[in-house]
């Protein structure tokens, strides 16, 4: 079981809005992110959650570039310069957990969540943000090894999830592709991580009846190619578009009925990119 953290309970500091934006973006270093122009993109987004992926810092510095008005959850790695997930919100949460249960993973920065109150007729309900980062994995090495076992235990985790929350969010840099619409070179790309059957075979089990979650991107932009989210830093992956969509919004049935729209954040241009991902933003109305 993943260990609780209460934070400021009840207020109206811990009541969201009815309209909520939620981004996702793996920042690829914050520090650099911000040397690139990050923080102009943030604040022309009336962003309520922002979720981050390879924070790759630390927390001081984390507190210090996203600056005043943030809530901050923030997991570091135990390797200096890898990994960190962040959740920082602009309402307080009313609850925080660190890790996603495994005691493997538990200083690996991969996953954080946060409870939040969601106000309404009945009285609150709770809406449970996590940031995820999966490993990307190596075919036939220990990077492919844990991949496998994180998806393992994230499949139990979001079984949990929905059981227990009335809404519950996972997004973040999840590292497949799920199917041949969501990268544009997929007949390359078939015995390679992030694009391997086995993979695959996780997310059709977590979109499909036996977990039962939602793709709310897919869902919004139907079926299309993409859009992506990532493009390789070299050549003209950019440029010609060839992309991955690897970052997701993972919702439970419920909160995916209420996304009313979604948005990739494309830079016009490739000097204008301040990670090789793209923010993920999608608008929810409860």
């Amino acid at each position: 079981m993943v260990q609780e953290s209460g934070t400021a309970a009840g207020g109206a500091d811990t009541a969201l809005r009815q309209k909520l934006r939620i981004a996702t973006v793996n920042v690829n270093g914050i520090r650099a992110a911000y040397k690139r122009g990050m923080e102009a993109w943030l604040a022309e987004r009336d962003v309520d959650i922002l979720c981050l992926q390879e924070v790759r810092a630390p927390d001081a510095i984390v507190r210090e570039l996203l600056g005043d008005g943030w809530h901050i959850l923030h997991a570091e790695a135990e390797a200096k310069g890898r990994a960190g997930v962040a959740i920082a919100s602009r309402t307080a949460p009313v609850a925080t957990r660190d890790h996603i249960g495994d005691d493997y993973f538990v200083t690996s920065g991969r996953w954080v969540e946060a409870d939040f109150e969601i106000p309404s007729d009945g009285g609150p309900k709770t809406l449970t943000v996590v940031s995820a980062y999966v490993h990307s994995g190596q075919v036939d090495t220990p990077k492919q090894v844990d991949k496998f076992r994180f998806l393992d235990v994230m499949g139990n985790r979001l079984t949990e999830l929905k059981a227990t929350k009335d809404y519950a969010l996972v997004v973040g840099d999840l590292n497949v592709g799920h199917t041949t619409l969501d990268i544009k070179n997929w007949k390359g790309n078939v015995k390679k991580s992030g694009f391997l059957p086995e993979e695959r075979a996780y997310f059709d089990r977590f979109f499909g009846d036996a977990v039962g979650w939602r793709d709310v991107h897919r869902s919004l932009a139907g079926e299309v190619p993409g859009p992506y989210t990532w493009w390789s830093w070299r050549g003209q992956a950019f440029d010609n578009d060839a992309g991955w969509r690897i970052d997701y919004h993972m919702a439970t049935p419920e909160l995916a009925t209420l996304a009313s729209d979604a948005v990739v954040d494309r830079a016009e241009t490739y000097d204008a990119r301040f990670s090789d991902h793209a923010p993920l933003v999608v608008d929810y109305r409860f």
